[in-house]
C-alpha cells in the first residue's frame, strides 16, 4: 500500500496508479485528506489517498497498446479491402461501417462517410491526450444520432467527479458535430450515460405516479445530462401533454408536465 499526495484527487488516483503499475479502476484506496483551493494560497490543503491494487479486479491479460495499434490497423486495412471490393460488385450500395451497434442505421453512402470521417477526428485528437483509451468507437446509433463510445483503462477519469469531464466533453463534441454534421450525439463513456438513464428512469417512476393522479407533476433540480435523459423520458411516455425544461431565479433546471391547455399556469 502507498500513499499519495497532489492537488487534486484525480492526480492522486492517476499517480497511484502509475506507482502500482495498474489501471485505475483496479486500484483499492481511501481518501485521508480532501483537496482544498483556499484563499490566496491560505488554508490550502493537498489531496492525500492510500492507494493499492485491488486483487480482484485484475485482469487475466492485457494487451500491449503497440498490439492494440497493429490490430485495429489491420482490422481496418482487411475492412477497406473488402469494402472496396464488394462496392466493385454491388455499386452504390451501402457497406456497413467497422464498429456497429444494434441500433445502427446508415442510409446512404454520404451518412457512411460522415462516420468514418468523426471516427478519424476524434481518435487522432484523443491519442494527444495522457489517458489511456481504446480505439474510440463511432457509429450511428439512429437516423439522426451519432454514437461515440469511450473504452479504457482511463476511460472513467474522462467522467471526473459528478460527470464534470463529461459535460465538458459532451459539449464540445456536439457543438462541432451538429454544427458540422447536423445530427445529434449520444457519448457513452465507461457505461456513464447508461447508468445515468437507469438512475433516472428510476426516479421516473414517482414522477408518472404524480401524473397518472393529478394530470401534472414538476421533477426536482436535475442537472447536465440527467435533464435531457428525463425530458426525452417523459415526452415518449406522455406526447398528449406539455412537457418543458424550466428554470429557477439560480439559473437551475428542472422539467414541469401538464395539459397544454394549462401550460401557462
Amino acid at each position: 500500500m502507498i500513499k499519495v499526495e497532489a492537488d487534486t484527487l484525480e492526480e492522486a488516483y492517476a499517480n497511484a496508479a502509475a506507482s502500482l503499475k495498474c489501471s485505475v479502476t483496479e486500484l483499492k484506496s481511501e481518501v485521508i485528506q480532501n483537496p482544498r483551493k483556499g484563499y490566496f494560497g491560505v488554508l490550502k490543503k493537498t489531496a492525500i489517498i492510500v492507494a493499492d491494487i485491488d486483487e480482484t479486479k485484475l485482469r487475466v491479460s492485457s494487451p500491449q497498446p503497440q498490439e492494440i495499434e497493429e490490430a485495429v490497423e489491420e482490422k481496418e486495412a482487411i475492412t477497406t479491402k473488402v469494402k472496396s471490393k464488394i462496392q466493385n460488385i454491388i455499386p452504390n450500395k451501402i457497406i456497413p461501417t467497422a464498429f456497429s451497434h444494434e441500433k445502427s442505421v446508415v442510409e446512404d453512402e454520404e451518412e457512411d462517410r460522415v462516420v468514418v470521417e468523426i471516427r478519424n477526428k476524434i481518435n487522432e485528437l484523443f491519442t494527444l491526450t495522457c489517458f489511456q483509451i481504446e480505439h474510440v468507437t463511432v457509429a450511428r446509433y439512429d437516423a439522426e444520432t451519432i454514437l461515440i463510445e469511450f473504452q479504457g483503462e482511463d476511460a472513467a477519469l474522462l467522467i471526473g467527479k459528478e460527470g464534470y469531464r463529461y459535460k465538458a466533453i459532451s459539449y464540445m463534441l456536439f457543438n462541432w458535430i451538429n454544427a458540422t454534421y447536423k445530427v445529434q450525439l449520444r457519448l457513452e463513456i465507461a457505461e456513464f450515460l447508461k447508468n445515468q438513464e437507469e438512475s433516472v428512469n428510476h426516479y421516473i417512476e414517482s414522477v408518472c405516479e404524480s401524473i397518472e393522479r393529478d394530470g401534472k407533476a414538476q421533477t426536482k433540480i436535475l442537472d447536465g445530462v440527467l435533464i435531457q435523459i428525463a425530458l426525452k423520458e417523459l415526452r415518449d411516455r406522455y406526447p398528449h401533454k406539455y412537457v418543458v425544461i424550466r428554470s429557477t431565479k439560480d439559473g437551475l433546471k428542472y422539467i414541469v408536465v401538464n395539459d397544454y391547455h394549462s401550460s401557462e399556469s
